[in-house]
């Protein structure tokens, strides 16, 4: 088979240079304007620099088509397709190749549930793939296809990616194989858009449609900093890209094992926002606050609690919780973390042999009682026998929100009926009377149980 060539990165990371340089040198010294000859002839080298890249990374850039035998797929919006004959759902994304045997990168969501996968090189060339394995939490699969010599990518490190940097996308969107688009890195770190387990995402304002999904967003040396994944609908010029450092650590995984192991310390945790800084003594100057410790997990083990503020991963400083996910995810299973943690005003190192990460199961719905005694907008009750039988609750919380009035203070610290609180002011909670104790001053600090998940609130009196 014909060996398609990826071009020299040297050569592609060279014209990018003399490009940027190029444009530098248009803006000359204060009054100095640059003749229309010179200008165009800039604008010109930064476009040569772009098609090279486009033009070196595209072979190994492939479009995806998907058969799923069902009515309806659970496909994200980035699957691009319609409904087909005989309740067969046809559709398609991106994909790149990782390996020169036939190894391709994509979106697990492009290709889930699939009864039919094949995948076209730029070549024209179509090859039936089949799944080599998948990870829901990062929302990433490798398929394999039979052939040898094939152009592959290399990789960037997200990590030293700089916001503003010009990036470039590469895909299929709408099924139109090969189209190229182009902006900057937006930001980084990006998180709690509730697609997946794992929200580590590069933002972009490179164009990225419906059929991009698994297609790679580049550097101007052509080496991939992540894979294109969705956007927000909402927005325009709003695209996220799963990074580098993450899909290759799951490519290689999936390319070995067919699965993936990631550490974990079984914790989860929340953002400091001011009001809740305000009720933890000293200042708390940003770190992740563990909201809940998995019991028997890691953790626990390792004499962590509900509570105390991360605030740096060996080296590393924690200014916000996704800062602590994605520092534990650069290390292995087994592997010994030292944390520094705040307790109170006591700052200390707490060293955690991490896990495995397990998958997480949905949360659990619950009926609601509705009662409002009047505090602060809050109604309270406390779980009988009874109740904690007609509700299926089977934790240690003693109390529970009944009923919270619109438009109260407990309405806009986002407490909800149903909610259990656990503690008030980091003292057990056992009755309602409790609760009422620590509101009596018009503020309190709630740790709250909500379905499979806990967390800190803060209550203050507006008025």
């Amino acid at each position: 088979m014909h060996r398609t060539m990826l071009r020299q990165p040297w050569l592609i990371a060279l014209g990018a240079a003399l490009a940027i340089a190029a444009m530098g040198t248009a803006y000359a010294a204060p009054g100095e304007a640059p003749t229309d000859e010179e200008a165009l002839s800039r604008a010109i080298a930064f476009e040569t620099a772009l098609t090279a890249v486009a033009e070196s990374v595209s072979p190994a850039v492939v479009s995806i088509q998907v058969e799923v035998n069902r009515p309806q797929t659970n496909a994200l919006p980035f699957f691009f397709g319609g409904q087909g004959r005989g309740g067969i759902v046809r559709g398609g994304g991106s994909g790149v190749i990782v390996r020169s045997d036939g190894f391709i990168l994509t979106n697990n969501h492009v290709v889930q549930e699939a009864s039919r996968i094949d995948v076209r090189l730029q070549n024209g060339k179509s090859y039936p793939a089949r799944l080599v394995g998948a990870d829901s939490a990062t929302d990433l699969a490798v398929l394999k296809i039979d052939a040898r010599g094939l152009p592959k990518v290399d990789f960037a490190s997200s990590e030293r990616a700089r916001v503003g940097q010009f990036v470039i996308a590469i895909g299929s969107p709408f099924g139109l194989d090969y189209s190229v688009t182009t902006g900057v890195l937006s930001a980084k770190g990006r998180g709690g858009i509730g697609a997946n387990e794992i929200e580590d995402y590069l933002q972009t304002d490179a164009s990225i449609n419906p059929g991009n999904s698994g297609g790679p967003l580049v550097d101007l040396h052509g080496r991939v900093l992540g894979i294109n994944t969705m956007i927000i609908g909402r927005g325009s010029g709003i695209g996220f890209a799963i990074p580098s450092e993450i899909a290759q650590r799951v490519a290689e995984q999936l390319i070995e094992t067919g699965t993936v192991k990631r550490a974990w310390l079984g914790v989860s945790f929340q953002e400091i926002t001011p009001e809740l800084a305000a009720h933890f003594d000293g200042s708390i100057e940003g770190g992740a606050l563990i909201n809940a410790v998995v019991p028997q997990g890691p953790a626990e083990k390792a004499g962590l609690q509900a509570g105390d503020v991360v605030t740096a991963v060996g080296n590393t400083k924690v200014t916000e919780g996704h800062d602590l996910l994605r520092a534990v995810l650069r290390y292995g299973v087994g592997e010994r973390v030292v944390l520094e943690v705040r307790r109170g005003d006591v700052t200390k190192k707490i060293v955690v042999v991490t896990g495995e990460r397990p998958s997480e199961d949905g949360p659990q719905s619950r009926d609601r009682g509705t009662e409002d005694n009047g505090m602060l907008g809050l109604g309270l009750e406390e779980l009988t026998p009874r109740l904690r039988e007609r509700f299926g609750y089977r934790g240690e919380g003693q109390v529970f929100v009944s009923g919270v009035e619109p438009g109260s203070d407990a309405d806009r610290a986002g407490l909800r009926p149903g909610d259990i609180i656990l503690q008030a002011d980091r003292r057990p909670v056992r009755s309602t009377a409790d609760v009422r104790a620590a509101l009596r001053d018009g503020k309190a600090l709630l740790y709250i149980e909500r379905e499979s998940h806990r967390f800190f609130q803060s209550i203050v009196r507006s008025r």
